[in-house]
């Protein structure tokens, strides 16, 4: 399913800055409620402090389930808040890199989180905290492209080069620039099982396939393209998943209607 948009833009806001839990205990509790409601976005994982009192926000719906624990890769369980929407949030000590999952009632298996954003071992595997804010932006001149005019190439990431990766990709840029192109229109790149693929089985909505790079290859690709005046679009399915990988039926049988 592809949409189109006139004018493309992408900034991401600066962190807020960080709250440090040197407090009393009655005090502490409430600094962690403020890091929880501090969250740019509704659910996923995300690094809410720097320094001491590192943390990271988890939050996941899933309706479904009476009880949710957060799992992290060192072993470590923790209960997750019921609210009555639906989602569990916790905070927890952990930093970008850090991998996590979570147990759902009585389920010995541990789920990659649906809003993941980078699965390391693909869409069976566990999750990774990316910090969104932590790449350096250089596009700041950048104002956006207008559909109007554009010239559109649409390419697969995994077979635009030899090696297959986002990295790869911005040394072709040039020559792409030089052809006459002004937008270029990405195959989908939500993560997926297996080695090879055309992206319209993605099951990972959020998580750019490890098999091209790591997040900050894409943030990467996308600023070398907006150096060279080039916008950088995607295509995306979200008409259909899977269904290999897809575990989103186990947090809640009303994603999609």
């Amino acid at each position: 399913m592809r949409g189109g948009v006139k004018r493309f833009h992408r900034r991401e806001p600066a962190s807020p800055p960080p709250v440090l839990l040197l407090l009393p205990r009655e005090t502490q509790v409430d600094a962690q409620a403020a890091r929880l409601a501090r969250r740019r976005y509704p659910v996923g994982a995300e690094p809410v402090g720097e320094g001491v009192g590192d943390a990271c926000a988890f939050r996941v719906w899933a309706p479904r389930r009476q009880r949710v624990q957060l799992a992290l890769e060192d072993g470590a369980q923790i209960d997750m808040t019921r609210e009555p929407s639906g989602h569990f949030a916790a905070l927890a000590p952990a930093r970008a890199g850090r991998r996590y999952g979570f147990l759902l009632d009585d389920d010995e298996k541990i789920y990659p989180d649906p809003a993941s954003r980078f699965q390391p071992e693909g869409p069976h595997g566990l999750s990774q905290i990316v910090d969104p804010h932590a790449y350096a932006w250089r596009d700041g001149d950048w104002r956006g492209a207008r559909l109007h005019g554009a010239v559109v190439y649409e390419f697969h990431v995994g077979t635009f080069t030899p090696q297959g990766t986002w990295r790869a990709a911005i040394d072709k840029l040039p020559l792409l620039k030089e052809t006459g192109i002004t937008m270029l229109e990405m195959m989908p790149v939500a993560d997926f099982p297996g080695a090879f693929g055309w992206g319209y089985d993605g099951v990972n909505l959020f998580a750019p396939t490890r098999l091209y790079g790591q997040p900050d290859d894409l943030r990467a690709f996308v600023d070398a393209a907006h150096a060279l005046g080039l916008a950088v679009i995607l295509d995306v399915v979200y008409n259909h998943l899977g269904p290999d990988g897809n575990y989103l039926p186990q947090f809640s049988e009303y994603w999609f209607t």
